[in-house]
């Protein structure tokens, strides 16, 4: 591994912590993950989204923070290699989607005064899968409160990630097609989308798929 912090990001369902949880143990790295199942408001969030938005935003957003600084603040000694299964700033992007436009201002201040303090991943990788898919994904890992996410609501958050890639060029994103690929059951398809973390990437938006072979052989 040729990075020290990266990021997985994607849409609900796309496979974000299975893949990073993957990655840490193939490369000995230490694992942060959203804590989403202890959260009491996600499952509220999805039965009273209005009303329960803020709580949600600013309890992930609290969580997010403690366990970044609580993994940079110790170095681990034995890895140099850090994997999360979220970009921090992805706090604003579902916060601009699920906050009334005053409360969306009141979060990002918060934000950015929380932000500057913190370490940011040198690449985010975006596992990119169609709508179809993350219903088929969603539906399969039988998350009760999740049953309800529509269409809608998963358009509108691809829509928000690819605005912000856009808007922040800065950084650098890799777009991995994951369309039809069972990456998690097929070691070839598998080995062949570790090689993409191995490489070296442009700044700004680089759209990659895995070999065609991973395909024939899923």
């Amino acid at each position: 591994m040729i990075y020290k912090f990266i990021s997985i990001e994607g849409n609900i369902g796309a496979g974000k912590t299975t893949l990073a949880s993957l990655l840490a143990e193939e490369y000995h790295g230490q694992l942060i993950l959203e804590a989403f199942e202890d959260n009491p408001y996600l499952p509220k969030f999805y039965e009273d989204n209005s009303k329960y938005a803020l709580q949600l935003e600013m309890s992930f957003l609290i969580e997010r923070y403690q366990q970044l600084t609580r993994i940079f603040s110790e170095p681990n000694i034995f890895s140099n290699f850090t994997v999360t299964d979220y970009m921090l700033k992805k706090c604003l992007l579902f916060s601009k989607v699920n906050l009334s436009k005053q409360e969306y201002k009141l979060y990002k201040h918060f934000f950015d005064q929380i932000y500057k303090k913190l370490p940011k991943p040198e690449i985010i990788f975006y596992l990119h899968a169609d709508t179809d898919q993350l219903m088929r994904n969603i539906k399969k890992r039988g998350r009760e409160y999740e049953q309800s996410i529509s269409r809608i609501y998963l358009n509108r958050l691809e829509k928000m990630y690819f605005e912000f890639f856009k808007q922040n060029p800065e950084n650098k994103y890799v777009i991995i097609d994951v369309n039809n690929i069972d990456w998690i059951s097929n070691v070839f398809a598998y080995r062949q989308l570790l090689k993409l973390f191995d490489r070296e990437y442009n700044i700004g938006l680089n759209f990659v798929k895995l070999e065609q072979e991973a395909l024939l052989h899923s």
